[in-house]
């Protein structure tokens, strides 16, 4: 069901510090800011030649990454993203194995505008997943 790996997302308290860090330190390509209000954070892309890293920074007072950054008051990795081919299938197969899906249980869209949805940490091993259809 699940194919390559798309991103690893990593909670930073800085995202300017962050991205700066990836650029200059490391000579890595990293995208502008992208805020996505319906998410609750800012993120940046910092792409690899295999996958990417995603840089998120809380956007407004409701947003999941304060919790986390409470927590973590210097970041840390925060969720893994997995590419699909049908989100829907693969919502419908992980439910019917008691799998929890995050929010309502329907998809909503991502940072690249693909229909994405969160399983629950409890469920995969004390980790966050997020699974993003593609095309195949």
């Amino acid at each position: 069901m699940i194919g390559k790996l798309n991103h690893v997302a990593i909670a930073v308290p800085d995202l300017g510090a962050a991205a700066a860090l990836y650029a200059d330190s490391l000579g890595a390509t990293v995208s502008a800011p992208k805020p996505l209000p319906d998410q609750g954070v800012t993120t940046v892309f910092v792409e690899l030649p295999n996958s990417k890293i995603e840089l998120i920074h809380p956007l407004g007072e409701d947003s999941p990454i304060e919790n986390f950054l409470e927590r973590n008051p210097r970041g840390g990795i925060h969720h893994v993203c997995y590419e699909v081919g049908d989100i829907a299938a693969a919502i419908d197969r992980l439910q019917a194995d008691g799998m929890t899906v995050l929010g309502d249980g329907n998809p909503s869209i991502g940072a690249h505008g693909l229909p994405v949805v969160f399983l629950h940490p409890r469920d995969f091993c004390g980790t966050l997943i997020e699974l993003e259809e593609v095309a195949a």
